[in-house]
């Protein structure tokens, strides 16, 4: 390889035309779900390799860019290096490119081109003044995909900023993979994919995942269907395992290298900062931290004082409700619950941390760490440090397993329990866990779905919604395929979500 490896994200409101610009760009669709070509958005991640004129090859991730789906545009932003940001010159600067942009500076990517799409729709001139107060700095290009204007001029630009940014490659570090896809394929077993962030990865490593706790061999290594003997950081890269079935494994674990020492935590100590507008960071607040292609939720434990401000980046610790994955220095994102925006980002200080409040003691000792200094001499704990919450342990993990496997139609929880080998208050104990950890959402009374599945149904019914302007049990159970009870569940679960609410014997979208 010629150049290091790097790895391209775009970013932009729905409908800017990001997919149809990578494939003017690549050659490839990158939405594959029967779904997306339906409804003509993305709802996963694509993914697909980008020669540029001066012959470096990217890595390029399209994220979908609907305001349901930010939670999965944060888990593909995450491990980039340059952005392609998408402003429609028929609509200019929308509030998913803001927010887009706003997970992107958390995360540090801080280069990138705009791509005025749509040029032959708007005014190229109005959008690009928009975009340029949104990423100051950036080139932006007026393109046309469907006329095919623009298109080389854009493969340029990204050229000149690629040649400027820094690559993961060759970085002290050992292997890091987050995962954003699991899946088997016949004849060749267990695959995961996802952008690697440090170290390299060949064919008979021995790797663990976290926080599974499991254990597998690199079979063989790929990136973007080219085999190669060992792959380096900054580049997108699906591993073949053995000794792991895919249904073990999700979005969200961590490949690592067997010796690693990165584990799995409840408590991290983080400097914060907010984005402007947002509101302050109270003692005891919950949102969603980020990290990698993860999230848990957690509360915030301000250290200097009782809330972090926008403008007044502060320490703090963050108690999580199911664990990450992180090490010194990686990058957080902060997304409130409700409504589900971004609103702040920090950097990890210390990943495993004793449970403390604010004290001059952990405030220092933060602030030397921050320096890359020793802190100074802790006072010995009176009680040994507990998490908020004990890890998953293997009979929830089994109860995971089948809950993924199952897909779009799970079985009962009295059905599950039995299935997974479990007395039902064993089972309901575990369920109870893994709602906590993010890996199991209730539906109903006596009924659980992993949640990429109800994702996808979620956003199967609100395409109906938009569609029809409302949505119906029985239309419902046709379009999905699924029975009266799936239908009935699924439509009442997105009325407590205020997704939609009820209206007469039809459901209906709630006003953002």
């Amino acid at each position: 390889m010629s150049e290091p490896p790097l790895t391209l994200g775009t970013a932009g409101h729905i409908d800017h035309g990001k997919t149809v610009l990578v494939e003017a760009l690549t050659g490839r669709s990158t939405d594959r779900l029967p779904q997306e070509r339906e409804r003509g958005i993305s709802i996963e991640l694509g993914y697909a390799p980008l020669e540029l004129p001066g012959g470096r090859r990217l890595s390029l991730i399209d994220v979908p860019g609907h305001e349901r789906f930010v939670r999965t545009m944060v888990a593909g932003a995450s491990g980039v290096d340059l952005f392609l940001l998408c402003v429609a010159a028929d609509d200019g600067v929308m509030p998913q490119t803001r927010e887009h942009m706003a997970v992107l500076r958390q995360l540090g990517v801080e280069r990138g081109v705009v791509a005025i799409t749509k040029a032959d729709l708007g005014d190229t001139e109005l959008a690009a003044e928009e975009a340029a107060e949104l990423a100051p700095g950036a080139e932006v290009v007026p393109v046309s995909a469907h006329e095919r204007t623009g298109v080389d001029e854009l493969l340029a630009a990204l050229d000149r900023v690629a040649a400027h940014v820094p690559s993961r490659a060759g970085d002290a570090g050992t292997l890091r993979l987050h995962v954003d896809r699991s899946f088997t394929l016949k004849g060749i077993g267990t695959v995961v994919t996802g952008t690697l962030w440090s170290g390299e990865v060949g064919e008979g490593d021995r790797v663990k995942i976290l926080p599974r706790e499991l254990e597998a061999r690199v079979r063989s290594v790929q990136v973007h269907d080219r085999p190669l003997d060992r792959a380096a950081a900054g580049q997108r890269v699906a591993l073949n395992l053995a000794g792991v079935g895919w249904r073990e494994l999700g979005r969200g674990d961590v490949v690592c290298a067997a010796d690693s020492e990165l584990a799995p935590t409840y408590l991290i100590d983080a400097s914060l900062g907010l984005e402007a507008g947002a509101r302050p960071l109270r003692r005891g607040t919950r949102l969603h931290v980020h990290h990698g292609t993860r999230e848990a939720p957690a509360r915030v434990s301000p250290l200097e004082g009782d809330q972090i401000a926008p403008g007044a980046p502060g320490l703090a610790q963050l108690r999580l409700e199911s664990p990450l994955v992180p090490a010194v220095g990686d990058r957080l994102v902060l997304r409130q619950l409700a409504p589900p925006d971004t609103v702040g980002g920090g950097t990890v200080i210390d990943p495993h941390p004793r449970k403390h409040g604010a004290s001059p003691e952990a405030v220092a000792g933060l602030r030397a760490l921050e320096r890359g200094e020793a802190p100074p001499p802790a006072e010995p704990a009176t009680a040994p440090a507990r998490a908020e919450e004990p890890p998953l342990d293997d009979a929830a993990l089994r109860v995971a397993s089948l809950l993924r496997s199952d897909g779009v139609r799970p079985r009962t929880d009295s059905e599950l329990a039995a299935a997974a080998g479990l007395e039902p208050a064993e089972a309901a104990a575990r369920l109870r866990a893994l709602e906590r950890a993010g890996q199991a959402v209730r539906v109903a009374g006596n009924l659980h779905f992993h949640p990429e599945p109800l994702e996808q149904l979620a956003a199967r019914v609100v395409d109906i919604c938009e569609r029809d302007g409302q949505a119906t049990i029985a239309g419902v159970r046709d379009e999905l395929d699924t029975s009266r009870k799936y239908a009935q569940a699924l439509l009442e679960h997105l009325d407590a979500a205020k997704v939609t609410r009820r209206r007469g014997d039809a459901h209906v979208l709630r006003p953002r």
